[in-house]
């Protein structure tokens, strides 16, 4: 419990201290897709066949080096579709970015820490099981603004839970089973980037 403070301490310390005197606001909704890890069975983003989208919103500040975002992202199907039961991973994170923030092309790296929550249900048996987690995300980026505050974004993020979920095994329902483990797995999107 003392890493989880120490840690939750640094990554707010370190987003005071990054917080730029002026700073252009942004907002990114995106679409992407999860591969990877626990990703139903993506191993790559190139071969994934059943590749599960992944909806979200990025929000926050960027100044000529550091800033600040809010990513909330959502994805259904996340562990595979399967008949009479519903999956999916919410993930909010708050991230620090380092990166250029002037220009046409921004390119950028982040790293950041929030909730990760993985949720399952059954109808047939009614069970449903959710477990809210600590995570951290890490990634890079690139901003291209066709106008002064219109243009697009593509990244791609590392997501993993600091502790142990429960995981669903959806491909055996009849016994409900979850396995605990670390969530692991990669989001690639592209999004439209609104600077203001």
């Amino acid at each position: 419990m003392r890493t989880l403070h120490a840690l939750a301490l640094a990554v707010a310390l370190l987003v005071v201290a990054a917080v730029p005197a002026r700073a252009d606001g942004f907002v990114t909704p995106f679409y992407g897709y999860n591969y990877g890890g626990d990703s139903s069975h993506c191993a790559t983003l190139t071969s994934c066949e059943d590749k599960r989208t992944n909806l979200g919103v990025s929000f926050g500040k960027m100044g000529a080096i550091f800033g600040f975002e809010e990513d909330i992202a959502w994805a259904k199907d996340f562990f595979g579709k399967v008949p009479n039961a519903d999956n999916s991973v919410f993930t909010m994170m708050s991230n620090l970015l380092m990166g250029v923030g002037a220009g046409p092309v921004q390119p950028y790296f982040l790293v950041g820490a929030g909730l990760v929550r993985p949720h399952a249900s059954f109808d047939i048996s009614k069970i449903s099981k959710g477990q809210n987690a600590l995570g951290y995300d890490i990634g890079a980026g690139v901003n291209g603004y066709f106008s002064k505050h219109v243009g697009i974004r593509g990244d791609v993020r590392h997501l993993r839970t600091l502790q142990d979920v429960d995981v669903p095994l959806l491909g055996n329902i009849a016994s409900q089973v979850f396995s605990p483990q670390k969530l692991d797995f990669w989001r690639a999107s592209i999004g439209l980037a609104l600077k203001y």
